[in-house]
């Protein structure tokens, strides 16, 4: 169904720029115009849908800009996924969806305080909590997104389970005391628990969580010098709009409520010549699984992109405590429940850091010394999804590395820990547990290296035994297979054999003959680890598998599917593999699991510090020679004189001091 609404003139700007606010609202108004928005609607979702891949070929004309929104209506218990053109104002496409068979709409920013109304007035819920001594206004519930189960009485509702802690005053943080034994199904739809399991009081820890409580850190440091990083001539980047270029990069930053940053056309140039590597980059879903099997908290997974929805929940970042140094900000604009603009304001830090020694050699016969410093770009932003802070980190190097990296911090899952040896979390505090769990992401990497014919192989090393050919044993090679078949190209890491994946393209070959390429290096890091006929498993499969490769197709972006929140499985990159597309010499997508397995320390209570995660892809003939031969020495004017611990001797080069290299 089309429906006319006022034409538009649309915005002069490149197609890929970030959404504007304008939009929303015009988005907005062209669904309020087709009648499919009431007051009892929320948006679920809102994006810019990106113009076909192959439309960017040639002389490119995009004369319009469309939007996808995710309408939930609890009034008519309606889910519409609908498109909309901002320039012709028409409605293009519109699907109400099957709760039973594609799952909910992720869960919405009001749904986070409406699960503790509910709770607050439900007779069960409130004898639950006085028979541990308490009310409901002493109690926060975090509102947990429900995943399938075999609980009965589920299909086609739109549920939240929740889980309690106990908060002694506005300033607790109510993660210290988690209120055990007894959990919450909680149908938001219809407002009424759907299901309550409460097996008697637990003992609730008494700790304080409270980190910045002088009683809890003690007294602040002294002996932290301060340091400065200043850029007197500014930054070397240009960003103009959302397109960003520095040193040889060139690309475009989006942002999209669901994923976060996203990488547009990431071209890199050298020697006069413009060529592609990526042209898609994002983390297209991260599953937070956890592994106790206890009924209050066997259901626990989070889809923090697919029902959360991580860039919704952006940061506004603070200079000098999120970013250091010479920084620019972007503020990108994401709807609200109710279909109204919202910005972030200084939602992604772009900012250039020295990332150490580039290139370094002392030649006595040629009697030279040279060193050059590394730097990269980087391009952030930073979500807080319940307990849980994620900074997304994109690199790019002066050498052609582009890097991806997950920062976790925030507050662990916190439960009661009355068994000491409980053999699925570990003890934090006294009586204090946190379950085990994992941090799981997907990249989707939509390849362009020199265009879009690109191949995938995997190479191993092979370790080969002595014989007439290798009699002192000393010999190892590499082994190339190429994976020519979707189906073939389901792949897990293997550090003993250094596997890495090289994507190259057979159409374009560099000055040795071979095709140009890019090598994705993984951390190996452990997969899914739960059961592979579990109800996880099923819905968060893109986890089980370290790499899958897929045919380029425009509707496939996300690992997990499309509609996640209480979808039962085997969506996404399983739906995607079954149809076993060529991919040698195709234009093709590759997507990276990766991530952390957390077994909790106590060093991570009250707070937790960054641990990271990441992978790297690296040139791999992509050039014909080292690309940063150029690169200036640095000048001595840029380093300090070397401080002596005693206060006496000769101190190092000071400002004027000579370079890097002679």
């Amino acid at each position: 169904m089309t429906l006319q609404t006022t034409p538009f003139a649309a915005l002069a700007q490149h197609p890929l720029e970030q959404l504007s606010a304008q939009e929303v609202q015009r988005a907005r108004s062209i669904l309020a115009d087709a009648g499919l928005v009431a007051d009892t609607t929320r948006f679920a979702y809102m994006g810019l849908i990106d113009p076909p891949k192959a439309s960017f070929s040639g002389n490119p004309t995009h004369d319009d800009r469309v939007v996808r929104a995710m309408l939930w209506d609890a009034a008519q218990s309606r889910s519409l996924d609908v498109r909309v053109s901002l320039s012709s104002g028409l409605v293009i496409e519109r699907r109400e969806l099957d709760p039973a068979v594609d799952g909910q709409l992720p869960v919405l920013l009001e749904e986070f305080g409406l699960i503790e109304e509910i709770l607050a007035s439900d007779p069960q819920w409130i004898a639950s909590l006085a028979a541990r001594g308490l009310v409901p206004d002493q109690v926060r519930v975090a509102p947990l997104s429900a995943g399938v189960f075999e609980y009965e009485n589920e299909t086609g509702k739109r549920l939240l389970r929740g889980l309690g802690f106990r908060q002694d005053h506005a300033a607790d943080h109510p993660w210290a005391h988690p209120i055990d034994g007894l959990v919450a199904f909680v149908d938001v739809e219809t407002r009424r628990v759907n299901h309550l399991i409460d097996d008697g009081p637990v003992p609730v820890p008494q700790i304080n969580g409270n980190y910045t409580d002088p009683a809890v850190h003690g007294e602040l440091r002294t002996d932290l010098k301060p340091i400065e990083i200043t850029q007197p001539e500014g930054p070397s980047f240009t960003l103009e709009g959302n397109h960003l270029s520095w040193a040889g990069w060139d690309l475009r930053v989006g942002f999209d409520a669901r994923e976060g940053l996203v990488l547009h056309q990431l071209h890199h140039t050298h020697l006069g010549r413009r060529r592609p590597v990526v042209h898609r980059a994002s983390i297209s879903e991260m599953v937070v699984p956890y592994g106790d099997p206890s009924p209050y908290r066997s259901w626990q997974n989070y889809f923090d992109s697919g029902e959360y929805l991580v860039g919704r929940d952006a940061n506004s970042l603070k200079l000098g405590c999120d970013c250091l140094g010479d920084i620019t900000y972007m503020s990108p604009v994401a709807a609200d429940d109710f279909g109204n603009p919202r910005t972030i304001e200084n939602g992604i830090c772009i900012h250039e850091e020295d990332a150490g020694i580039l290139w370094k050699h002392t030649d006595e016969w040629a009697g030279s010394n040279e060193v050059r410093r590394n730097r990269r770009l980087v391009v952030s932003f930073f979500t807080t999804v319940g307990n849980y802070d994620y900074g997304f980190y994109w690199y790019l190097y002066l050498d052609g590395t582009i890097e991806f990296e997950a920062k976790a911090t925030g507050i662990v899952f916190t439960a009661a820990l009355p068994d000491r040896n409980y053999p699925y979390a570990s003890e934090i505090a006294p009586g204090l547990g946190a379950p085990y769990h994992q941090h799981l992401f997907s990249a989707r990497l939509d390849m362009m290296v020199d265009g879009a014919t690109n191949r995938v192989e995997e190479l191993d090393l092979v370790r080969l035994p002595k014989g007439p050919a290798n009699p002192h044993g000393n010999a190892f090679t590499q082994q190339r297979t190429l994976l020519t078949r979707e189906s073939d190209a389901v792949r897990d890491a293997d550090g003993a054999k250094g596997r890495v994946w090289h994507i190259s393209n057979p159409e374009s070959l560099n000055q040795v003959g071979h095709p140009v390429g890019y090598t994705l290096y993984p951390e190996g890091n452990p997969t899914l680890a739960m059961a592979d006929d579990s109800s996880i498993a099923s819905r968060a499969a893109f986890a089980r598998h370290h790499l899958w490769v897929t045919r380029h197709a425009e509707d496939e972006l996300y690992a997990a599917g499309d509609f996640v929140n209480q979808h039962p499985g085997g969506s996404g990159l399983p739906a995607y593999v079954a149809q076993d597309r060529d991919i040698d010499g195709q234009d093709l997508v590759v997507w990276h699991s990766f991530g952390l397995t957390h077994f909790p320390r106590p060093e991570d209570w009250p707070v937790m510090p960054v641990d990271t995660t990441g992978f790297t892809l690296k040139p791999h003939g992509f050039f014909d020679a080292n690309p940063t031969l150029n690169v200036p020495s640095s000048a001595g004017s840029h380093c300090a004189p070397t401080s002596q611990a005693s206060g006496t001797g000769a101190a190092g080069p000071g400002p004027g001091g000579g370079t890097c290299g002679h």
